[in-house]
């Protein structure tokens, strides 16, 4: 497995495929049991993965309890991210919810003791609460680091413009640097691409993509009648726009002996996103596993963005092709940027 920079506010090296842990538990009712989740964590070390990703909310706790256990005495050669927010308790009263400086001071205390380490890599706010600024986040994740409890804070589902505003406050205000964001990323998926994508490659933040499979749609599975993670949370599986990206998917996957998820995952590895592989077998990760080897022609790259592409919105659409009239019909003679302008 190759490696990578995480973003360009840091000097982090992460393996190019993440190992996400939301499967390691059986405490909500799907997910791997110990045995299995340790055959899971073999398999993508033996591949040369480094970089983990967790939650103090996956299975109550049970997947950090697990992943503290795994790292045993190799943690330092781990990236390790964790998230705060929703706790591990499911009653948990107010003040254990949410956002605030309160709730993340407690959150990654219990973290860290599930997890048996010192400190995390990582650290990111799961998903907004709507209330807390993101002034206090970012002044918390600064605090966090000084006290050499994290080393890195980012956040995971939140909307551009909040983390383009944590990440100007902390830069002018002296605090530790946003790193990264995580959100939701795949050929099903790509509506990151209007905004938080962008926002991300200017800033020089790191991106992970959870579900580069789309809850196992991508896999046809859904298509051949089977059950999986999308049919239990009772997310869509069926639509025009899918069953069009499906059918090149399944046309390219065949083209180059690969499974359609090996294909979608060699996809969102050319799209500037570590994505985050969940595997609830030592099967599923090995399989996987197999995108990083996977080389897809420019051809095949464009048949897939062509069949899975969502419309850019206002104002992307309203300036599209606006080089000309910006320049005075001169937009041939410029130097155009190669990543966008903050």
């Amino acid at each position: 497995m190759n490696y990578q920079l995480f973003g360009t506010r840091t000097g982090l090296r992460v393996s190019e495929l993440a190992l996400g842990t939301s499967t390691f538990g059986t405490g909500t009712g799907y997910g791997a049991d110990p045995a299995e989740a340790r055959r899971i964590w073999q398999g993508y070390v033996a591949a040369g993965g480094n970089f983990i990703d967790t939650a103090d909310a996956y299975h109550q706790g049970e997947a950090e309890r697990l992943v503290g256990q795994l790292m045993g005495s190799d943690r330092g050669d781990f990236v390790l991210t964790s998230k705060y927010s929703r706790t591990d308790n499911p009653t948990a009263t107010l003040a254990q919810l949410g956002n605030h400086r309160k709730a993340m001071t407690q959150a990654v205390e219990a973290s860290l003791r599930r997890l048996g380490t010192d400190y995390l890599d990582l650290y990111l706010v799961h998903l907004p609460d709507s209330v807390t600024p993101v002034a206090e986040i970012a002044r918390g994740f600064d605090e966090l680091t000084r006290a050499g409890k994290i080393l890195y804070g980012g956040f995971s589902n939140f909307p551009a413009w909040r983390v383009a505003a944590a990440a100007t406050l902390a830069e002018l205000r002296g605090w530790v640097p946003v790193a990264g964001i995580q959100v939701e990323f795949s050929l099903a998926q790509r509506t990151a691409e209007r905004e938080l994508l962008p926002m991300a490659e200017g800033l020089g933040l790191g991106v992970m993509g959870y579900s580069p499979l789309g809850g196992g749609v991508l896999t046809g599975k859904y298509r051949q009648g089977q059950t999986g993670r999308a049919t239990l949370l009772g997310a869509p599986t069926q639509s025009s726009h899918l069953d069009a990206v499906l059918d090149v998917l399944l046309a390219i996957a065949q083209e180059v002996e690969a499974t359609p998820g090996q294909v979608a995952t060699a996809w969102a590895l050319t799209r500037g996103v570590v994505p985050i592989i969940g595997a609830r077998t030592r099967q599923q990760v090995d399989e996987q596993l197999g995108a990083a080897a996977l080389l897809l022609r420019p051809e095949q790259l464009q048949r897939l963005a062509a069949a899975s592409a969502v419309p850019p919105g206002y104002p992307h659409e309203l300036l599209a092709g606006q080089h000309n009239l910006l320049t005075g019909n001169r937009a041939d003679r410029v130097s155009w940027p190669t990543r966008p302008v903050a």
